[in-house]
């Protein structure tokens, strides 16, 4: 008998000269493992991953705690179909961390040298290159996990609203894969480690003159692995309207295709790298093409309905006096609605605190998700706007929004208001609220509390003088029923057209306006 002591590798060897599948497949995913741990003993890739976990985790936990104590964030209150997108914000620089390291692993033979060894080892060279690819596959499911994380935990906030979707969220883990590959396929092609940081340098200059962003044409900006789009306010999941499954394809597509390219560039001439290569291309460009036209007419259209005529797609529910109208994926917020108008109706005097309002949600879509900016004020009697995004300063500025409506009857008077009436409007809107001062801050531009400034609505805002700043900070200063006492007992004169700030100041005995005519007041300013 005899016993052989040739190691495992050689003695899987066939006559032939080829090791069996399996023993090679064995062999590639056990090179991966041992590049994996490398990449993540890097220090750049341990910084990178480790600063968007801490930012993510942040954001969970600010989010959930509120920006400050009684008064929500709009974390709080999320949108899923515009948290799916949130999610890719951190994936480029993870991309571009693994990108530079990656292609340094694979160079690492050449800068110590042992390139000649490894030429004679029985695993071939384009295997070598796929364990290289493989090894990034483990930071993208890490991402995935982080995202998902990320996702759920805006999902399960009693204030979430819409739907989220799967292709959106698959975006930042592939882009981490395709860096990775990327960054495979660069130190195959050229065998520099000076080559990946022009390749980085280069493709974040590269949007500026290709007009990838939001001014190029829409089909340029969809070859970016991530697509930002931000600036209107949430749109109703249907009308969102990105090619998000088409663009997960391009990507999926695309990594594939730089990893047929680095193991063909490595020597894999087989059938099946061929066959591989080929069904990569093929899915990059059904990708390209499926993501390249812009919105349909039929989505055009549809954005314009709801954008033209809320009220033909809103459900409506009645609470008291108060009227909530909402699109379908907002119904659940009316109760939030409804408590801050309660608190601003419980201030007013005369026949304002029971009069009948509606409070009518729009949302601005004809423009995309790019979009923006105020609403037109409403010429309805009795009608105020609240908007698609809520909690942080959305909430004082729905107040004022309602406060205008109840003094001057409609947003279009109110937005043009500017006389004493101004003080009567911010204290409705602000003196019940849980830290009026903090919330007065907010909803004016310049965040001050001092002077002259402009104070937001959903329909634009109105203007406030210093003197009308110093009588409503005066207001907020004092007990709260004594100050809605004095409002209350003197309400005609306070909500009369024309009745100077200089008349209100003295009314709620506040000090040290001007009797000038006209003083104190934001008209002609």
């Amino acid at each position: 008998m005899t016993t052989s002591t040739a190691p495992p590798e050689a003695a899987s060897v066939t006559a032939a000269g080829r090791t069996p599948s399996g023993p090679r497949v064995r062999a590639v995913l056990a090179l991966a493992r041992v590049e994996s741990r490398e990449l993540a003993r890097q220090a750049v890739v341990l910084l990178f991953f480790a600063v968007y976990v801490a930012a993510t985790a942040w954001r969970t936990y600010s989010g959930h705690a509120g920006w400050h104590a009684g008064h929500e964030g709009m974390a709080d209150h999320p949108a899923l179909q515009d948290a799916d997108r949130a999610t890719q914000s951190g994936a480029l620089l993870l991309g571009v961390a693994l990108f530079v390291c990656a292609d340094r692993a694979v160079l690492r033979s050449r800068r110590r040298g042992t390139e000649e060894q490894l030429g004679v080892l029985v695993m071939e060279p384009w295997r070598r290159t796929l364990a290289h690819a493989l090894s990034v596959v483990p930071f993208a499911l890490f991402t995935a996990l982080v995202v998902a994380v990320r996702f759920t935990s805006d999902a399960l906030r009693a204030g979430a609203v819409g739907h989220g979707s799967a292709a959106e969220l698959a975006v930042a883990p592939l882009t981490v894969l395709l860096c990775g590959v990327a960054g495979v396929l660069l130190a195959r092609l050229v065998p520099s480690w000076f080559a990946a940081l022009l390749v980085v340098v280069a493709g974040f200059m590269a949007p500026a003159f290709l007009g990838v962003g939001a001014g190029g044409a829409h089909w340029v900006q969809w070859l970016a692995p991530v697509v930002t789009e931000t600036g209107s306010d949430p749109l109703p999941s249907g009308l969102v309207g990105r090619p998000a499954a088409w663009h997960a394809l391009y990507l999926a597509g695309l990594a594939a295709l730089l990893l047929g390219a680095a193991l063909l560039r490595s020597g894999g001439r087989t059938v099946r790298v061929k066959a591989f290569a080929v069904l990569a291309l093929a899915a990059t460009a059904a990708g390209i093409a499926g993501q390249s036209p812009g919105p349909s007419a039929a989505l055009q259209a549809a954005r314009a309905r709801v954008s033209e005529h809320p009220e033909a797609v809103e459900s409506c529910a009645a609470r008291g006096t108060t009227t909530y109208c909402a699109l379908p994926e907002w119904t659940g917020r009316t109760d939030a609605w409804a408590k801050t108008a309660d608190r601003v109706r419980s201030l007013a005097g005369g026949t304002a605190a029971t009069r009948p309002l509606t409070v009518r949600q729009r949302v601005e879509a004809r423009y995309g998700l790019d979009g923006g900016g105020a609403y037109d004020p409403l010429t309805a009697p009795g009608t105020a706007t609240v908007g698609t995004r809520w909690g942080g300063n959305r909430v004082p500025e729905f107040s004022v929004g309602l406060a205008s409506v109840l003094v001057a009857g409609d947003e279009r008077a109110g937005a043009e208001v500017c006389d004493g009436r101004v003080v009567t409007v911010m204290w409705l809107a602000l003196g019940a609220a849980p830290d009026p001062v903090t919330a007065l801050r907010d909803v004016r531009l310049d965040d001050s509390l001092e002077g002259g400034s402009y104070v937001l609505t959903p329909t634009g805002g109105l203007r406030m003088s210093a003197a009308q700043t110093e009588v409503v900070r005066a207001l907020l200063h004092r007990p709260r029923q004594e100050a809605a006492s004095a409002v209350k007992s003197h309400w005609a004169e306070l909500t009369a057209p024309g009745t100077s700030t200089a008349r209100v100041a003295d009314l709620l005995d506040v000090p040290g306006v001007s009797h000038a005519k006209g003083a104190g007041d934001a008209c002609e300013r």
